[in-house]
């Protein structure tokens, strides 16, 4: 299994409006009908009401490059900058 998590700076305000959005154009689901994909969670910090973590899991990290040159995760990325001020990848394997 490949791991990857991302925390997202949000802009003030706009932390559940992205995950709304991210659900409404339909990305959520089209991720999670990706072939390899077993995890694609959002998860908000209780402490921080401007960050977010996604945590992605697939079957291995080829799935992953593949999901990222979607058509949906292009459509993701045409909007993202208008919620997100920055954000930060790791990544992690397990065996």
């Amino acid at each position: 299994m490949y791991t990857i998590y991302v925390t997202f700076t949000c802009y003030p305000g706009k932390r559940e409006a992205f995950v709304e959005r991210v659900r409404k154009e339909g990305i959520l689901d089209a991720v999670l009908a990706e072939d390899g994909c077993h995890c694609y969670d959002y998860y908000f910090s209780e402490k921080d009401p401007n960050l977010l973590l996604l945590l992605e899991t697939w079957e291995t990290k080829e799935h992953q490059q593949v999901h990222i040159g979607q058509p949906h995760m292009d459509k993701l990325r045409s909007f993202n900058k208008e919620y997100i001020s920055a954000s930060h990848l790791g990544e992690f394997e397990l065996k």
